[in-house]
């Protein structure tokens, strides 16, 4: 597998991981940090873990769609997708950002993420 393919695999582990709840596949390094809207929301690998298996922020998540992803010049993974959160019948939904940095070893440096307020959402919708 080529690097970028590889590393766009980590960050798809990740994203899945909102939704499942099992960080187990998600390559994080050790000093792994995660800034969410500027404001660091995991301080290390374990932490960011830890978050992913039982943060009450995460338990809303029920979906995630229109996952894409591209690699850039130095390596950086850059996501966009569409978390579906509770309650369904609601069909809300919020646009994220997130980019992710990483070692040479390929785990996730850093994640830095930007999203929106869920809105309503069609399944057709962009």
């Amino acid at each position: 597998m080529a690097v970028d393919d590889a590393r766009i695999e980590a960050a798809r582990a990740y994203v899945n991981a909102l939704v499942s709840h099992d960080p187990s596949s998600v390559p994080l390094h050790p000093d792994c940090i995660r800034t969410e809207l500027g404001v660091r929301t995991g301080r290390n690998g374990d932490h960011i873990a830890r978050s992913l298996a039982k943060g009450p922020q995460f338990k809303l998540i029920h979906a995630i769609t229109d996952f894409e992803a591209s690699v850039d010049d130095v390596g950086v993974v850059h996501t966009t997708f569409w978390v579906n959160v509770q309650p369904k019948p609601l069909k809300l939904a919020a646009k994220v950002i997130e980019s992710f940095e990483f070692d040479e070893q390929g785990r996730i440096r850093a994640i830095v993420a930007k999203f929106g307020v869920p809105r309503r959402r069609s399944p057709a919708a962009g």
